[in-house]
């Protein structure tokens, strides 16, 4: 009769431990993420005005945030392969890699391409792709003017990526693709002279919306000398600061924004917003209980439907199933499904 006991016991103890497991994974979902995700990309390889000889456009919003998000999700589901639409944004980041032609996207090509191709090798070793990709980079890089230590930056007037101070966020990026390098490039003495002045360019006080600045915390996390500790103390002071009660962050808290008289009126938490905030939370290795708050608003809205975090522009009303009226939405997805997964180690 004890022995009975104990083995209830034991299969009850398992049983609740299973339970709790289903709480915690069932309370959002991988897999509808993912599924969201790679039907965008279908779209957006197939949508005209992103299509190039090379592979279409590796955009803010649906290109670089999916080659961000995509390995994550890949590798807490199990899969063994990276998806077709991975293996063609970075085909187009390897095209031209090192010579990225003249036009209005090179600067932020070249600054994706140091970017992602230094996050697909080892951390001892650079590849030659990756050599040409942060030779170009460097050649980029603005001496004088208004962007000096950056680079120049595709302005649309379209927030929140592409808007008139947006090189401070591609600047941002940059710095993450220095610090995704091995440590023995980092420390040549033309890359420190490269950085010296990225790092000046950023760390200036003219003033940025908090959700750049917050790219610039992300970049951090790569390349810890870039930001102090009382800049980086007072950062996230100010980012919790403006967190809502219910946990999330709005879109006006990230700004300044450019007045946009056509966008559509978005008020309370935000999923884009809540998202990327909590995103470059975990990656700055902040742990608080306002990040685990963020997490429990992000896992409550999760569309059960699409597996997209619902999110509109914030410059034009768009009809709700046009290709551009989803770009946040995409942005809002990856983002919320690496700093859940992110936010279980």
């Amino acid at each position: 009769m004890k022995t009975l006991r104990v083995i209830t016991l034991v299969a009850f103890g398992v049983f609740i431990v299973a339970a709790t497991a289903r709480v915690t994974t069932a309370d959002w979902s991988p897999e509808s993420a993912a599924r969201y995700l790679d039907q965008r990309q279908k779209q957006w390889f197939e949508w005209k005005p992103a299509a190039s000889a090379n592979g279409p456009c590796v955009s803010c919003h649906t290109g670089m945030t999916y080659l961000l998000a995509r390995p994550v999700l890949r590798r807490a589901l199990r899969e063994d392969q990276p998806t077709v639409y991975e293996r063609g944004l970075l085909d187009r980041l390897r095209s031209n890699v090192g010579a990225k032609p003249p036009g209005a996207l090179q600067n932020v090509e070249s600054i994706f391409a140091a970017m992602f191709l230094a996050q697909q090798g080892d951390r001892h070793e650079m590849s030659a792709d990756t050599h040409q990709a942060f030779e170009q980079l460097w050649e980029l890089q603005q001496n004088d003017g208004p962007v000096k230590g950056a680079w120049t930056w595709y302005s649309a007037n379209l927030d929140p990526w592409e808007h008139a101070g947006s090189s401070y966020f591609g600047a941002s990026l940059a710095m993450l693709a220095v610090g995704s390098t091995p440590m023995d490039y980092q420390q040549r003495a033309d890359t420190r002279d490269h950085v010296a002045a990225l790092t000046n360019y950023l760390s200036a006080s003219t003033p940025r919306p908090l959700h750049d600045r917050l790219a610039f915390l992300w970049a951090s996390s790569a390349y810890p000398g870039a930001l102090s500790e009382s800049a980086r103390a007072s950062l996230v002071n100010e980012v919790f600061a403006k967190q809502q009660a219910d946990g999330g962050w709005t879109l006006e808290s990230l700004g300044p924004w450019t007045m946009h008289p056509d966008a559509p009126p978005v008020t309370g938490s935000n999923a884009y917003a809540t998202s990327f905030t909590a995103f470059v939370l975990e990656r700055a290795g902040i742990r608080a209980s306002g990040l685990s708050r963020a997490l429990a608003w992000l896992r409550s809205h999760q569309d059960p439907a699409t597996g997209a975090w619902a999110a509109v522009s914030m410059n034009k009303r768009r009809p709700a199933d046009s290709m551009e009226g989803l770009f946040m939405q995409d942005a809002a997805t990856a983002f919320a499904a690496v700093a859940l997964i992110d936010g279980t180690r």
